[in-house]
């Protein structure tokens, strides 16, 4: 685990390398982002950012989306993957936000978590990116790996486990951007792949870089 002060170091630096910390997932209605997230499990946003303009257009409303034949959403997200599942979990969840919620997204996790296809990972982006609320932590496969070199967690792979040690770490205010970050980081540095560590930014206050 980091000291107070190699948190705020990296927070500080990871600000000033990406003060953009947007979403990389493109939207414009939160029910869409809200697709976008379920098409982008096991899938890179890249591609997601690829088939829902085309998809978005074709059901331009929740209530097209609810009223839609499973099929003919599947054509449109099959090369996301897994596109039986996420094309019915986006057909039911609209419906239900249309029969439960009044045609929008919910704001607390209780109920984000009950909608098809959604588990802790979307509901914690939708409550930070829509709803701006404070402590949402997004643990992907980026802040996975990157917690864990960087020594916000001690080897561990549990997403609910280095959810709840970030929460307890991170400014509240800053848990969104911060996570959003890390995705950028490590794309552009921290990399699966290899770690290029020469020219990363918190690399003074970094576990792995240290050795």
């Amino acid at each position: 685990m980091r000291t107070a002060e190699q948190v705020a170091e990296i927070v500080r630096c990871l600000e000033n390398e990406y003060p953009d910390s947007l979403c990389s997932l493109e939207y414009g209605k939160d029910y869409e982002l809200l697709f976008s997230v379920r098409l982008a499990a096991q899938c890179t946003d890249e591609r997601v950012n690829m088939i829902t303009p085309a998809l978005f257009e074709r059901f331009p409303t929740l209530e097209s989306f609810a009223g839609a034949d499973v099929e003919e959403v599947e054509r449109y997200v099959k090369s996301c993957g897994f596109y039986h599942t996420k094309a019915r979990d986006i057909v039911n969840c609209a419906k239900i936000l249309l029969t439960q919620y009044g045609g929008k997204v919910p704001g607390t996790m209780e109920e984000l978590l009950k909608l098809p296809g959604v588990g802790r990972k979307t509901a914690n982006l939708i409550l930070g990116d829509v709803y701006n609320a404070p402590g949402a932590v997004v643990v992907d496969t980026h802040c996975i790996r990157l917690s864990n070199r960087m020594g916000l967690v001690d080897n561990e792979k549990d997403p609910v486990k280095i959810e709840s040690a970030l929460r307890a770490q991170l400014p509240p205010e800053k848990s969104n951007d911060f996570t959003h970050r890390l995705v950028l980081h490590g794309r552009a540095v921290c990399t699966a792949r290899k770690p290029y560590c020469e020219r990363c930014c918190v690399r003074h206050v970094c576990k792995f870089a240290a050795g």
